[in-house]
């Protein structure tokens, strides 16, 4: 009888394995250990010392940066996930109908064209709305980041959605309950995981964009990932490897508090 395939078992796959984590992994253990460099240089380690991660702490313009990218992220987050969490339910919670796969397509355009072309439509169609309304607030921004996170937030919660038993719905329609009230007692405490990995992915993708980010943002406007690319066109110092160390820490501390949140919830 013949042994089951495994990639695992074939010749030169533990090298490979190793190969790309670390083309992955070791880049950022390079740019976290020169965060702690006393030099000023990026390519010479001349001694320990947290002389960046207080020049950043002092630095008026990157808290400034960190507070915005925050605001923005949680705003576009939580729009996205709400809007994710009821096209998911309009998809799944339905008898397949022609034209449901072209809604799914639909959903998940954003992750299939580039960035850059998103980014070039948004710019275009804010401009216009600019010149009408004479609105040029920070609204745009949340708007840009909001659509573009919510087939991020969307993925999961499906997912979560199609994996999850019917039995438990169908019998609180039996019991007579409402469709709000199995919603909310039936429906939401299953579906809570799912919301929850959406969110956590819409906030995280959010809080790194840069591309959209830099076309549809205003002047004064910087988020903190455009303001440490601005900061690399001008000087560079270790003072972004300082902020990107703390970037890495926040977003390693947000996974794992969601799949803690996750596990607990299941």
């Amino acid at each position: 009888m013949a042994k089951p395939f495994s990639v695992k078992h074939q010749r030169g796959f533990t090298a490979m394995a190793i190969a790309c984590f670390a083309a992955l992994y070791l880049p950022i253990f390079v740019l976290v250990i020169f965060a702690f460099n006393s030099s000023s240089s990026l390519s010479h380690f001349e001694g320990v010392s947290l002389r960046w991660f207080h020049e950043a702490a002092q630095n008026k313009q990157v808290i400034e940066a960190t507070v915005r990218s925050f605001h923005v992220a949680s705003i576009a987050a939580i729009i996205a996930t709400i809007v994710a969490t009821m096209a998911a339910l309009a998809t799944t919670r339905t008898r397949p109908y022609p034209g449901l796969t072209f809604k799914y397509a639909l959903l998940n355009a954003p992750l299939m064209i580039p960035e850059i072309v998103t980014a070039v439509a948004l710019l275009i169609v804010f401009s216009q709305v600019k010149g009408w309304i004479g609105y040029t607030g920070i609204g745009y921004l949340i708007a840009a980041h909001t659509a573009f996170c919510v087939p991020f937030a969307y993925l999961p919660i499906r997912a979560r959605l199609e994996n999850m038993d019917l039995t438990l719905e169908t019998a609180a329609a039996d019991l007579y309950a409402t469709r709000w009230n199995t919603f909310r007692y039936v429906t939401l405490p299953l579906l809570w995981p799912g919301i929850l990995a959406g969110l956590m992915l819409a906030f995280v993708i959010s809080l790194d964009d840069v591309v959209i980010t830099e076309f549809v943002k205003s002047a004064g406007q910087d988020t903190l990932p455009t303001y440490m690319l601005g900061q690399l066109r001008r000087s560079i110092t270790p003072e972004v490897n300082a902020i990107s160390a703390v970037f890495l820490l926040f977003s390693v501390l947000v996974v794992t508090l969601f799949f803690f949140a996750s596990k607990r919830r299941n």
